[in-house]
């Protein structure tokens, strides 16, 4: 009798259980992360003719950043014997500086293969941008200053040179084929220094281009607009917590652009021959004292061009580095 009663109080409690159950399950709602994840799966269905739109030109950009296999080594840290070592090791570093870069010249009017950043490949970062040369093509001094050194680095810069500048930046430039100048050389922004190349770590002739202030490795994109060859404004705020982010660098517009380089240059070299030696000082002198301005031309390129630097420009002709140039136009170059 007693085990009849026991039997009959678990049936009991076991319908007050499955009850409850039935109650728990269907006031239940799913994680916020679940129903996320629904969502995305739920849009994640689309029509696959959406992105056939946007194939072509991912293609293209993808293949725009193949060109380099590993980041160079730091040359301020790295590869550098005793005299080589980051001249500012003990330097103390302000927080912030206004650096003016009005008086610029594009380095090489190539565009970006390979941005800065981290490269989580090979757990490093790539501190500079490069730049599409060819070999032989004329690089360019950012800004007026003075050569610190020529140096080889076989693992990493290959020839590179590197400029310290009356605006308290330092530039470097790897790969190089061809030294133009040496040691102790004053240069003004638009001297050509050196040719492009292929040495040291490169799978394809590019320009590695750093912008450093006392040993901080800027993100050149910072200071200048690749995609349409200028400076975004005429000063740079270094400041230790953003030094290392781009300003408005748009891959889009970059793309953009290397189908303009690469359209001009092959029509201006149809057999694929683009060196040409750079324009000595002498030669310089006699060169023309005015240009007109062509469609497409930007002060940049006209300075880089004449070898003559931006600010001279404006100088002789009373304009700013943000004037609109007219086709047809004619400024004073010297």
């Amino acid at each position: 009798m007693k085990l009849t009663t026991h039997f009959k109080n678990a049936i009991i409690l076991l319908t007050l259980g499955t009850a409850a159950t039935t109650v728990n399950a269907q006031t239940y709602r799913l994680p916020g992360a679940h129903k996320a994840e629904h969502r995305d799966l739920i849009a994640g269905q689309e029509n696959i003719n959406n992105q056939i739109k946007v194939e072509n030109t991912q293609q293209f950009l993808d293949n725009l950043f193949k060109e380099e296999e590993e980041p160079e080594m730091d040359i301020y840290t790295e590869g550098w014997d005793s005299k080589l070592v980051n001249p500012y090791a003990n330097s103390v570093i302000p927080n912030s500086k206004v650096i003016d870069v009005s008086n610029f010249s594009m380095p090489h009017a190539g565009y970006v293969t390979s941005p800065y950043g981290y490269r989580r490949r090979f757990r490093r970062m790539h501190k500079g941008v490069d730049l599409k040369v060819h070999i032989g093509d004329t690089i360019r001094a950012a800004f007026d200053g003075k050569v610190r050194l020529t140096n080889f680095e076989r693992r990493g810069y290959g020839n590179y040179v590197i400029l310290r500048h009356t605006n308290d930046l330092e530039t470097v430039y790897g790969h190089l084929s061809k030294f133009l100048v040496e040691p102790d050389q004053y240069v003004k922004a638009g001297d050509p220094i050196a040719l492009g190349g292929n040495t040291g770590r490169s799978t394809g002739p590019h320009l590695h281009f750093e912008t450093r202030f006392m040993g901080y490795a800027i993100n050149p994109a910072a200071i200048f607009d690749f995609a349409n060859q200028t400076v975004h404004t005429d000063t740079y705020t270094f400041d230790k917590t953003t030094y290392q982010q781009a300003r408005n660098f748009d891959p889009a517009a970059n793309s953009a652009y290397a189908k303009t380089y690469i359209a001009e240059y092959q029509k201006a070299y149809p057999n694929g021959n683009g060196y040409v030696e750079p324009k000595s000082k002498a030669s310089l002198s006699r060169s023309s004292s005015t240009y007109t301005v062509r469609k497409g031309d930007s002060l940049s390129r006209i300075a880089s061009r004449n070898g003559v630097s931006v600010k001279q420009i404006c100088r002789l002709n009373g304009i700013k580095t943000t004037s609109t140039l007219r086709p047809g136009q004619r400024l004073k170059l010297r």
